[in-house]
């Protein structure tokens, strides 16, 4: 077999971890040097894979598998052992130097490192771990470093990688169970539930003890996961209950949703095409919903439902709930305010700020928002009524661009 060079390696590797969407890296705190001397930040630059934090800053990661050789057969993953694929493997060293290079060259601020399953489970996550404890002990790195966790290691293990990383994650990868084990027999729901379970405990742990003394040191970016979408039969009703059950129980930071891709000789038992992209979209769109704005899953949709692909989740919410509109913008409270179709986060923080020293007009509605057309059937302000406008019969129509992709 011919040795292949570090970059035909690196172009290997690193198409192979496109399909791991969970590398976001918020959350995170900075790792300052003592005395400067450090390696690495986690604030500001440019990079290779960009992930962003809640407050809008940008993270630029070396996202790579350690290898895509893989003794597992989960008939919807491209580096199965049964896949005709190119396949490549780092060695410790190589992941370690080409993190410390790109972070020179001032491309990078941080590693997401995955890895097929070489050997066994716990081989495979004492190589990932090996890395970490390298750029973290042997050269000072504080840069972020997020390390996905093979759910069937032993617990020992799973620890030593969240001392060394900023974020872990665990792939519960199929919305139901049963999809799991018929689609990927050598994995384990339960076992997964586990290792998660386990990382929410420690974390629980190392953050209780901060209180007390000082800085987490376990995982302190948290959590997160991914699930496939379109690969099974799970509608997004059972996604976002799926979601909420992770969010509950296991402190997720983030679920994340990756639409199927179909692969090349793969079984009959999933689809021939993927999912439309537009599904991906809206399930994120519900999730900010869930997380921030006081939604639950079942008031977005039901267990046996998809989303609405032409309007947003929060839009068709409001359309099915038209009793409760229009909101007056200057008396509501902040929980009625989130959930006005076309009102985000920071615009109802900026209202509730400006009708403290005056009545708000439909003019600073319209200075603190993008569409205006959107807002006025739902809303009452100091100059504005909609009058019959929100029971409307077409208001659907008028109200659904013909491609919607902005949050809210």
């Amino acid at each position: 077999m011919a040795v292949l060079t570090l970059k035909r390696k690196l172009e290997i590797l690193s198409d192979a971890a496109k399909y791991d969407a969970s590398c976001a890296s918020s959350g995170t705190v900075k790792r300052d040097s003592v005395g400067g001397k450090g390696m690495g930040s986690t604030d500001g630059g440019m990079g290779i894979c960009h992930a962003y934090a809640p407050d809008g800053r940008c993270i630029s990661l070396l996202k790579i598998l350690l290898t895509n050789f893989c003794v597992y057969d989960c008939a919807y993953c491209v580096n199965r052992v049964s896949s005709n694929t190119p396949r490549a493997r780092f060695s410790v060293a190589e992941v370690v130097d080409l993190t410390l290079g790109f972070y020179k060259r001032n491309y990078i601020e941080g590693l997401f490192l995955s890895s097929g399953i070489i050997k066994s489970g716990d081989y495979t996550m004492e190589e990932m771990v090996r890395v970490a404890k390298s750029l973290r002990i042997d050269h000072d790195f504080r840069g972020y470093i997020h390390l996905k966790v093979i759910p069937e290691a032993s617990p020992a293990l799973v620890n030593e990688a969240a001392l060394y990383a900023d974020r872990i994650s665990i792939n519960v990868e199929l919305p139901r169970d049963a999809s799991l084990a018929d689609l990927a027999p050598e994995k384990d729901a339960v076992g997964i539930k586990k290792a998660m379970g386990r990382v929410r405990l420690g974390i629980d742990q190392a953050t209780e003890r901060s209180i007390k003394t000082k800085p987490p040191k376990f995982a302190p970016a948290g959590q997160s996961t991914q699930m496939i979408v379109g690969a099974d039969a799970a509608t997004d009703g059972e996604i976002l209950a799926k979601s909420a059950g992770l969010y509950g129980a296991y402190g997720m930071r983030r679920v994340y949703y990756s639409a199927y891709s179909p692969i090349p000789d793969t079984t009959s038992r999933l689809p021939p095409v993927r999912p439309p992209l537009m599904r991906e979209h809206r399930l994120y769109q519900a999730d900010w919903l869930m997380r921030f704005y006081g939604f639950t899953h079942d008031e977005i949709t039901v267990a046996g439902v998809d989303l609405d692909l032409d309007i947003d989740p929060k839009l068709a919410w409001a359309l099915r709930n038209r009793g409760d509109f229009p909101v007056d913008l200057n008396t509501a409270e902040r929980e009625t305010l989130l959930r006005v179709p076309g009102l985000g986060v920071r615009s109802v923080e900026r209202m509730i700020d400006i009708r403290r020293y005056k009545q708000l007009t439909l003019e600073d509605v319209k200075r603190l928002t993008r569409r205006l057309d959107k807002l006025k059937p739902f809303i009452v302000t100091a100059d504005w009524r909609p009058g019959a406008l929100t029971d409307k019969a077409d208001l659907r129509a008028r109200l659904a661009p013909p491609t919607q992709l902005s949050l809210f």
